[in-house]
């Protein structure tokens, strides 16, 4: 069942990049939901992403050290002696894996699932969901906690300001329909 912090997820750089999944991402591990983690490397490809998309240097610094600080515990260490024992499809995502195998995850959120084929995650007692899978299971079990959580997110919400049906706008735009038409249902 998804409502504890002990429900561990590595989330891959595909769906930490684009801010509004980011931000729901984030705000549910806030208040509890799951606990996230991620690597070096996956912030690495982060970094690389948020360049590409002209993201200032500065910026780029402040972001990947906001999201250490509001998650201290979500840095894997020592996962990189894994990497070269692996097997995907993409041997780029190798890493990944290899990080959710070293801090005992439970699921890899990515929205790029055909990397993560489930005959090679299984006998890791791992599987893969897309961001929008993850985020509505979570909702679905949870209802009140991640309404509260995504209604603080709308609070917090600058650079522009949201009302929570723009913000579910946003959400549908990156990906996550079913996860802005549950939390619609549910205001």
């Amino acid at each position: 069942m998804i409502h504890s912090i002990k429900f561990t997820c590595v989330l891959d750089a595909n769906v930490i990049y684009p801010i509004e999944i980011r931000d729901l991402l984030f705000w549910f591990a806030h208040y509890e939901l799951y606990t996230p983690k991620w690597s070096t490397h996956i912030f690495d490809e982060w970094k690389e992403v948020m360049k590409r998309k002209g993201v200032p240097e500065d910026e780029i610094s402040k972001r990947l050290e906001k999201a250490n600080n509001a998650f201290p515990e979500a840095l894997v260490n020592n996962y990189e002696a894994l990497i070269d024992s692996l097997q995907l499809p993409d041997l780029k995502d190798r890493h990944v894996l290899a990080a959710a195998i070293k801090t005992d995850a439970h699921i890899i959120v990515t929205n790029n699932l055909k990397h993560f084929p489930s005959e090679i995650l299984e006998p890791y007692g791992l599987s893969a969901k897309s961001a929008d899978d993850f985020l509505t299971d979570i909702i679905d079990l949870n209802h009140e906690t991640a309404l509260e959580a995504f209604r603080r997110l709308v609070m917090n919400r600058r650079n522009p300001d949201l009302d929570e049906y723009q913000v579910m706008d946003a959400l549908r735009r990156n990906g996550l329909k079913e996860t802005a038409d549950y939390l619609h249902a549910l205001l």
